[in-house]
């Protein structure tokens, strides 16, 4: 495994040419990249005005303050070279390994369950930030690969076991969403960077085969929403409130909404947690099914740019890093979604750059951050990997 010496060679330059290189890779922002995220953000600062009844506080104007403060660390990481970022995939993955395995030592308990860590100055969720390490420490395994050797069984059991280290910590507190979403990111990866196809109908089956062995270890909560999903009228007061009264939301909406602050189920309190998971509902309610379109159409052409974007990269890791950025952005939409209207059991999902939510804003900024550093050096040559079309 081959490593860029990038430390020497910047230690050779002057303050003037560091700068002058800083303020080059800057002007080569992706410029539709950050409307499109901006856009999102815009929207999701009035849904939040709107879940507070009209009011900046307390949702918006600390989301604003978020955004304000992410596109700060996304300007900052498009300013550093990718292969820096190469060089420590594997240890930012450790990182958040060491933070998930913390977590149920000295988390933070909250509505029976412990996925907070506090460090004293700041307050965050690992499995959010584990998100965007298992990306980049796969397309780092990945990266020198072609897509005959990444078939081989050899090139499929670490990755699997770097995917269920976190998976298993995440059950362990109990998170089945997130540990769910992890896998099938970490997989997507996988998939992308040329394993078997027959090794993920061999996964599928399997994990529907063990589904009734798996039913007696979920607790209580968990078993009551897919319950719930599959009759919520069975327990209207109790734990299908949260999914009828988001499809009374949606379902009286109509083509053009209710306008502005002039739904009923989220201005009169009927519409529980508005401003985090159920704010999908909320914009439909207010916009209707055309509202819902608009974001359904900002999410595809970022999911398009992103793609765009890997085809467009030389080197294999760039390339992996942004479609496992992409697909993770996109499943986080299409989960929430499909949630809230009740098409799958509720997981406990934020709607991605919408939902209220420091850690869920920094994670994807994060990974936003990662897609505009590849793009300016989409040109670039990793040592050891081989160009996206060498690969296909």
């Amino acid at each position: 495994m081959e490593f860029i010496n990038t430390s020497t060679a910047m230690g050779s330059k002057t303050k003037l040419e560091i700068l002058r290189e800083v303020i080059g890779r800057l002007s080569r922002v992706h410029l539709p990249l950050l409307m499109l995220v901006t856009a999102l953000a815009v929207m999701g600062f009035f849904l939040l005005k709107g879940a507070a009844g009209g009011s900046w506080s307390p949702y918006a104007d600390k989301q604003i303050i978020r955004y304000g403060l992410s596109l700060i660390i996304l300007f900052t990481m498009l300013s550093i070279d990718s292969r820096i970022f190469f060089r420590l995939a594997y240890v930012f993955y450790f990182a958040a390994l060491v933070f998930l395995a913390l977590v149920p030592v000295i988390g933070e308990k909250s509505l029976g369950a412990q996925r907070w860590l506090n460090l004293g100055f700041v307050t965050f969720q690992p499995s959010e930030l584990m998100k965007i390490a298992l990306v980049l420490a796969l397309a780092r395994f990945y990266h020198n690969r072609t897509m005959q050797t990444a078939q081989k069984f050899t090139h499929v059991w670490a990755p699997l076991l770097m995917i269920g280290l976190p998976v298993g910590l995440t059950l362990i507190q109990p998170d089945l969403g997130t540990s769910l979403l992890l896998g099938f990111i970490g997989v997507s990866v996988m998939f992308v960077a040329g394993a078997p196809l027959k090794f993920f109908v061999l996964g599928i089956s399997l994990a529907a085969a063990m589904i009734p062995v798996a039913w007696q270890f979920l607790h209580a909560y968990q078993k009551a929403r897919v319950l719930t999903f599959l009759n919520p009228e069975s327990d209207p007061m109790g734990a299908g409130y949260h999914i009828m009264q988001s499809k009374i939301a949606i379902g009286s909406a109509g083509f053009w909404g209710k306008g502005f602050m002039g739904g009923t189920q989220s201005q009169l309190l009927f519409l529980p947690e508005k401003h985090t998971d159920f704010i999908f509902s909320l914009l439909v309610e207010d916009f209707g099914m055309a509202g819902a379109l608009v974001l359904m159409l900002l999410y595809l052409l970022l999911f398009a740019v992103g793609i765009g974007i890997s085809i467009r990269c030389r080197s294999q890791f760039n390339s992996l890093v942004v479609a496992g950025v992409v697909v993770t952005v996109f499943f986080y939409a299409f989960v929430n979604m499909c949630m809230v209207s009740g098409l799958i059991p509720v997981v406990g999902v934020p709607l991605p750059f919408i939902s209220y939510g420091g850690t869920s804003m920094l994670t994807l900024m994060i990974g936003i951050g990662f897609m505009m550093s590849a793009w300016a050096d989409k040109n670039l040559h990793i040592p050891g990997a081989g160009g996206v079309g060498a690969h296909r």
